[in-house]
């Protein structure tokens, strides 16, 4: 058992560092998923919500970190003990999204690796059972290095961990593993290929026949007796089908969408904000000034927020912004930019550059 254990050791820690790292480049993305979780229609626990980017932040540190300390079998038992109560909760909440389809993306790897629900929780089997092997054999796990070599090596994890975290969190991801990094054609994006499998539905449809409820699929719909009354019908999707890498982008405006015409536009930005409440204020200040050299360079600027008209037409007072807000679906704001405000510059519908908020003296206006 002391190879399995080894090996256990190194696939359990590997897996955690990495998994860790890829969330620690996004946390913020990483906290959405747990918003997700804690929503009213999943776990309902709606109170942690306003503490779920903290809570992604610790989560993302933590595996990383008992990871390193497993590899280095640094406090062996209270690594091994932290190991698996983390992973029974991972395991639990991966559970819960693949049976209850709540959640279709446990968000393990952030946008690096993604895993269907029960793709996610099989992978926590797998991990449990390592981790159970290793702690019933933990004798076989000793420090690689002396305790002095093993106490360095961890506090250059954790500075190294927290610097990571400070710096995406008030910058951007170190890489970009969404649908709209830099360099991405959003036209092309959204094409869908002549040839390109469709969803594919059975249909169901429920009659009244003489007092009793009957069924009949579509192929059916000729057999259906003389005065049936229809009750209902019901579709199931048999497959998903093509699904372009960028679909639910939207700008609409009073009810008339713009996009195609935007993305024709040779310089334009967008200041994202999927929630104008939640924006940060000194962000918004800030876009007043940058907007206004923006279109003094003769750049067409426009916003993007899945906010009420209500709240847009307040923050556009109050913040004296020079430009107009465009709705579209929070979830692809999101997924299109973490910060909140944060700057996207477009050439013909290419995206060219990115920017959080506070970078943005470092954007290049041509």
């Amino acid at each position: 058992m002391k190879i399995i254990t080894q090996l256990s050791r190194i696939f359990v820690g590997v897996l955690f560092i990495l998994s860790g790292l890829v969330k620690l480049n996004d946390p913020t993305g990483f906290s959405f998923k747990l918003e997700e979780y804690f929503s009213e229609a999943v776990l309902n626990l709606p109170f942690l919500a306003p503490y779920a980017l903290s809570l992604a932040v610790v989560l993302v540190i933590a595996e990383v970190i008992l990871g390193v300390a497993l590899l280095l079998g640094f406090m062996r038992k209270l690594t091994l003990t932290l190991l698996f109560l983390m992973i029974v909760f991972f395991t639990f909440l991966t559970f819960y999204s693949a049976y209850f389809n709540k959640v279709t993306d446990c968000g393990c790897f952030g946008d690096a690796v993604p895993l269907t629900p029960w793709g996610s929780f099989t992978k926590d089997i797998v991990l449990l059972i390592l981790i159970l092997i290793l702690i019933k054999f933990k004798s076989f796990i000793k420090p690689i290095f002396q305790a002095k070599t093993n106490n360095l090596i961890m506090m250059i994890t954790i500075v190294l961990c927290c610097f990571m975290g400070y710096w995406v969190l008030n910058h951007l991801p170190l890489k970009d593993f969404r649908a709209y990094k830099v360099g991405t054609d959003i036209q092309k994006g959204m094409e869908i290929p002549a040839d390109a499998p469709k969803a594919e539905y059975q249909m169901t449809f429920y009659y009244n026949v003489n007092g009793k409820e009957e069924k009949f699929t579509d192929k059916e719909l000729g057999n259906i007796p003389e005065g049936a009354e229809f009750v209902r019908r019901e579709d199931i999707q048999l497959s998903e089908g093509f699904q372009p890498a960028i679909h639910d982008l939207t700008m609409d405006l009073d009810g008339e969408e713009h996009l195609e015409q935007m993305l024709q536009e040779p310089k334009l930005i967008w200041i994202i904000s999927y929630d104008l409440e939640r924006a940060d204020a000194e962000g918004l200040q800030a876009m007043k000034d940058f907007a206004n050299k923006a279109i003094v360079k003769g750049y067409v600027v426009a916003g993007l927020t899945a906010s009420s008209n209500a709240i847009i037409d307040d923050v556009i007072k109050k913040y004296e912004l020079p430009f107009i807000y465009y709705t579209s679906d929070a979830t692809t704001l999101k997924t299109i930019e973490r910060a909140n405000p944060s700057i996207v510059v477009l050439e013909k519908g290419i995206i060219v550059e990115k920017k959080h908020w506070k970078d943005r003296n470092q954007v290049t206006l041509k």
